[in-house]
């Protein structure tokens, strides 16, 4: 009996993604996954085929699936696509945001401090993303929030690739400053600070560094148990 579905098969492997357990160049065999979840390998390539559509999933003819390796170029272009939604996000949260949107956000803040505290790589890298998507939820806008998920997802691939280890800090502190201007209805000091995270972020990448590796097995172990 089958004990996993095709999107908690790809949920799995995205979260482990996002997480940086699962790391670019990984290769995914199907036999080894469909062991692991318990699963035939047709529900494993149904949901490597959906990996592959949001860009976190390589297939290769004859070679099988890989985590995608985005380019330097690739990685521009996200971070371009981000400045432009997300500088349209936040002045929109500004004009529109009332003291429950600002309480979610500063709750939101406080997990993402916790997570630092407690030197939880996983959570506080998923937390940091998720500060982005929770504005366009709390906004209403799902297709918005569907959208800078898949984004910030490829985010999680670039950023494991190229970021610095002192990002996270930063991100943090930039999102409190964020949250403050939208707090006091200050449509163009959250669009400012918005904009200016976003530059940390990508200024923040180093494209010359070694391609990282993980395992599989362990990584989807960190996820399942």
């Amino acid at each position: 009996m089958e004990t996993s579905s095709t999107s908690t098969i790809a949920d799995a492997l995205t979260r482990a993604i996002v997480e940086h357990r699962l790391l670019p160049g990984t290769k995914l065999g199907e036999q080894k996954l469909a062991d692991h979840f318990g699963v035939s390998r047709t529900l494993v390539r149904q949901a490597l085929f959906q990996l592959s559509q949001n860009r976190l999933v390589t297939l290769e003819p004859a070679r099988g699936a890989f985590v995608a390796t985005p380019s330097v170029d690739e990685a521009k272009q996200v971070f371009a696509v981000r400045l432009m939604l997300e500088s349209a996000m936040t002045r929109d949260f500004a004009k529109q945001c009332r003291p429950a949107q600002i309480k979610a956000l500063k709750a939101h803040i406080t997990a993402e401090k916790k997570a630092m505290e407690r030197n939880d790589v996983g959570q506080r890298t998923e937390l940091l993303g998720d500060f982005h998507v929770v504005m366009a939820e709390l906004m209403g806008n799902a297709v918005l929030a569907q959208m800078l998920g898949d984004l910030i997802s490829r985010c999680a691939l670039i950023t494991l690739m190229y970021q610095s280890t002192t990002a996270a800090e930063h991100s943090h502190e930039e999102h409190e400053a964020i949250v403050a201007a939208l707090a006091d209805k200050d449509a163009n000091t959250a669009v400012r600070l918005m904009q200016e995270h976003l530059r940390h972020v990508e200024e923040g990448l180093i494209f010359d560094r070694d391609l990282p590796t993980s395992d599989l097995s362990m990584a989807l172990s960190a996820v399942t148990n």
